[in-house]
């Protein structure tokens, strides 16, 4: 299935709700609302294409993070739990979403982390029906990796976004200092055992990940009591780019797929359609230790 751009998406003038909200491709018919979380160093027009492939399934709402882009002057809060709770606040008047309220929240890399931990300080009646993971470990896996950290500059390397900026060497500072003030906010990162949530978790790595071991992403079915599926696709350790659009076919079958209730309006039910669903009556399986260089 190919995913068609259309005319009014191409041409909808894009806007900024408050300070941590972008709308890259907005739609006049209130379609699925998909959230969008960037990557470490990563900014919210990275998700352009992808909103406008999505369109008119979805319409994209994008996180603009702090200390870059529009948003240089305003300082990352200092630590990780902050950060969650400022972007929590940020987004709880807009999670109405379209097509009778529903909205879902796709992540990627620190991303996939900080969109997980947003949906669980929601009330449960107010999370999302799904959570896309992306090349990132389980929150239980993200605070016990064992490998070393990254430093920025390796880290825009691994990305493969170095080519994309290292003609500009005024863009390879601001992208560096972007990832800089992520990496510090990581590195405040402790999970906290907890229930897991309602929500759907859809966990996906892209099959060149060079920081990701792809068989670590069963770890993300302990973290949910809805749906859980897992998969490995075409793609580098970021999938949607300012350069490319991403999984958008997936996507759009993932959001078309509307569910009979919203999993967190029935938190002891379990769907187990899909061949890596959980059984209901079965106990999430322990998070297995990825061999991960995720940050």
């Amino acid at each position: 299935m190919t995913t068609a751009t259309t005319p009014a998406a191409r041409t909808a003038r894009p806007r900024v709700e408050g300070d941590w909200l972008f709308v890259p491709a907005p739609q006049s018919h209130r379609p699925v609302r998909l959230f969008c979380f960037p990557h470490a160093g990563g900014d919210a027009t990275a998700y352009t294409p992808l909103a406008r492939a999505l369109a008119p399934v979805a319409e994209v709402w994008a996180l603009r993070p702090p200390a870059r882009g529009g948003r240089s002057r305003h300082p990352m809060p200092p630590d990780f739990d902050s950060l969650a709770a400022a972007v929590t606040e940020a987004m709880a008047p807009h999670l109405t979403g379209g097509d009778g309220g529903r909205f879902a929240f796709y992540g990627q890399s620190f991303g996939a982390l900080l969109a997980y931990e947003v949906a669980r300080a929601l009330p449960a009646d107010r999370r999302p029906e799904l959570v896309v993971a992306v090349g990132a470990p389980s929150p239980a896996e993200w605070s016990e990796r064992e490998t070393r950290d990254l430093d920025a500059t390796e880290l825009l390397t691994l990305t493969g976004l170095e080519e994309s900026v290292r003609a500009h060497p005024d863009l390879v500072e601001l992208a560096l200092g972007a990832i800089r003030a992520d990496l510090a906010v990581s590195a405040t990162y402790r999970h906290r055992p907890h229930a897991p949530i309602g929500s759907a978790i859809h966990a996906l790595a892209g099959a060149d990940d060079p920081m990701l071991a792809t068989t670590g992403l069963t770890g993300w079915a302990a973290h949910t009591r809805g749906a859980f599926d897992h998969r490995v696709v075409p793609g580098g350790h970021l999938l949607a780019t300012v350069d490319r659009p991403g999984p958008a076919d997936l996507l759009t079958s993932l959001l078309t797929s509307r569910p009979t209730s919203h999993p967190s309006c029935h938190p002891s039910s379990r769907p187990t359609s899909g061949p890596t669903s959980l059984p209901a009556d079965r106990p999430a399986p322990a998070a297995p230790r990825p061999a991960s260089r995720e940050q």
